[in-house]
């Protein structure tokens, strides 16, 4: 909505046309006799100011509610990206030890996993580039997930992949951490989980020493957790 600009002029003496009401032009609306020491206002002057004043008033409320829908609608661009999801955690034997949930943001994807029953001590933990966790050994999910082509290991100079993840220290009961891999959305984007061949999540027998290539001499594949499915299975 775009509204006049008003010059408001509430008068009631002059002494010439320079202090006569100013049209929107900014001329003077009409002229006044010199002689005119003073002039009462009258009940037109009075409610053309008053009309005046509610429409400046109407302009300003619109304007407000116009910032309201702004902020609305900065305030809807904020909201994370995707609905939370959760994955499950299956060991070599098809049984559930745990879930991961799955959330996005501006920041990239965030990975919360929850597990129980793996053996105390650092795990090796990567994204995966198959969205698929056949049992036993978890090898349907292919090799570490890197669109970068570089080697593994964050302490690689020449690494490192992009599924690679911080150790998972688990204790003597159930344990759970968090991963934020920045620069990755769910879908949508050129580094995006839910690509045509899917992306899974595996934890590893051993700890990954971030050097090695190409998977930082972790181990053995001991649970994973499909994030994307493989489209077509």
């Amino acid at each position: 909505m775009e509204c006049a600009r008003f010059k408001i002029v509430v008068w009631k003496s002059s002494s010439g046309t320079d202090r006569a009401p100013l049209n929107q032009f900014g001329q003077p609306a009409f002229n006044i006799p010199t002689s005119m020491e003073e002039r009462p206002v009258s009940n037109r002057q009075i409610a053309f100011s008053l009309a005046a004043a509610i429409g400046l008033a109407a302009c300003q409320q619109q304007a407000a509610n116009d910032s309201n829908v702004n902020d609305s609608a900065n305030a809807t661009m904020t909201e994370p990206a995707i609905q939370p999801m959760t994955a499950q955690l299956l060991d070599g034997a098809g049984k559930a030890i745990g879930d991961i949930q799955v959330s996005e943001d501006a920041n990239g994807v965030t990975l919360r996993v929850s597990a129980a029953g793996l053996p105390q001590g650092a795990h090796g933990v990567h994204l995966h580039e198959i969205g698929k966790c056949d049992t036993p050994d978890f090898k349907s999910a292919g090799a570490h997930w890197n669109p970068a082509s570089k080697q593994h290991g964050r302490d690689n100079p020449m690494g490192a992949h992009l599924g690679d993840l911080a150790n998972f220290d688990i204790g003597s009961g159930p344990a759970s951490t968090s991963y934020l891999v920045g620069a990755v959305k769910m879908s949508g984007a050129e580094n995006a989980l839910a690509d045509a061949d899917g992306t899974s999540l595996v934890i590893h027998a051993k700890a990954d020493d971030y050097k090695t290539d190409p998977s930082g001499d972790s181990g053995d594949r001991i649970a994973c957790a499909v994030l994307a499915p493989a489209q077509g299975g």
